[in-house]
């Protein structure tokens, strides 16, 4: 029965083909929506994930940076610094700002860095500088290429002119980029002296982030302290909250095409099998081996659509981001498995739907023209 499925399979090598690039079809679309998802996701919480701070330290009633505020104190840095298991702590300013650049208006992280000190800066820099002086900045590389601007141009932070000096890799995205100040520039824009935003603790080898947060909010008045992940999920969390409606109903629409298309391509494709399978039945097969040929003929179909689908996602991705540039996208294998999974669900249930209808006919009526 195996030898006679993958000749039934191979039989026709086009009509394979053809239900193959269905299925991939439908998956492409689901593939991307990911993609953009996974992509504009990770680089909501890059700055924060690059930065490989332990702990994060900010003014009490504070968790997060999108559409946060905060202000501490800059003497508390040095107390933070003498707690028990912290190894260095680097004060940044931060505010969340429409910047203009080329004639238009981006929203933006903005982060003013510490003179001699680049540790809370950009983590990869393409063109350029790595840490902007006074009147300086570093912007992201993605709108320097929309906007046409390079090395020794001009942008607006307020009502402050910064010269650009570098050109930043992987701190833009849809929702937001990160920028990078001199932090005396981003103090005379905020007008905050004496005060910074976020310190980021360097722990000791072998302590604890968890713990030494838990220590600097006891030893540190008026602060809150949170480890990396903590963080991290905290902050993503709040993102995904300003943006989940819009991407929820992408992922529905699309998982919902999938769905149909997937189904009636594998229905399609075993229901041109119906008199095949009444002729086995006929012959004397098992239903149960019936049944098993034609989900081993869907499955073979579904994986070869996921593997079409895969493959020309990832030929695409490189090119759909060099021509825009706006979009952001990462395909995750975790993704890949999920779909296939979901799609390898609905091909059994779409397949085994015809192999029941002509399993409950008479045989005999195979052999009736």
């Amino acid at each position: 029965m195996l030898h006679w499925t993958f000749k039934a399979l191979f039989a026709r090598p086009v009509y394979l083909l053809a239900s193959a690039c269905g299925v991939a079809f439908a998956l492409i679309l689901v593939i991307f929506i990911e993609a953009v998802f996974a992509g504009e996701s990770g680089r909501i919480v890059a700055y924060l994930e690059q930065s490989k701070a332990d702990v994060w330290v900010m003014q009490r009633g504070v968790s997060n940076m999108h559409m946060a505020t905060s202000f501490i104190s800059d003497w508390k840095v040095a107390k933070i610094a003498k707690v028990e298991g912290v190894r260095k702590a680097t004060p940044i300013l931060y505010m969340n700002a429409s910047i203009e650049i080329g004639g238009r208006q981006w929203f933006s992280f903005v982060v003013g860095m510490g003179g001699g000190d680049g540790r809370a800066g950009p983590w990869r820099v393409v063109k350029g500088k790595r840490q902007p002086g006074r009147g300086e900045v570093v912007i992201p590389a993605t709108l320097a290429r929309i906007t046409g601007l390079d090395l020794g141009a001009t942008i607006t932070l307020n009502t402050k002119k910064l010269k650009v000096v570098g050109l930043s890799e992987g701190t833009f995205s849809m929702a937001n980029s990160v920028t990078f100040v001199h932090a005396a520039d981003l103090s005379d824009i905020m007008s905050a002296f004496g005060m910074v935003s976020y310190v980021l603790v360097d722990a000791e080898e072998g302590v604890d982030g968890r713990a030494l947060a838990a220590r600097v909010r006891d030893q540190v008045a008026s602060v809150n302290a949170m480890p990396l992940k903590d963080f991290i999920a905290s902050d993503h969390g709040l993102a995904m909250q300003m943006g989940v409606e819009i991407i929820n109903i992408m992922s529905f629409i699309g998982m919902g095409l999938a769905i149909v298309i997937t189904g009636f391509t594998v229905y399609s494709q075993t229901n041109r099998r119906r008199r095949e399978l009444a002729v086995a039945k006929a012959l004397g097969v098992r239903n149960r081996a019936v049944y098993g040929s034609v989900l081993l003929q869907a499955v073979c179909v579904v994986l070869l659509g996921l593997a079409i689908a895969t493959a020309l996602a990832l030929a695409a991705a490189p090119l759909i981001e060099a021509l825009v540039p706006l979009v952001a996208l990462t395909i995750e294998f975790e993704a890949l498995l999920k779909l296939g999974a979901l799609a390898l669900c609905i091909a059994a249930v779409s397949s085994l739907i015809p192999a029941r209808q002509v399993l409950r006919v008479d045989p005999a009526t195979a052999f009736h023209s």
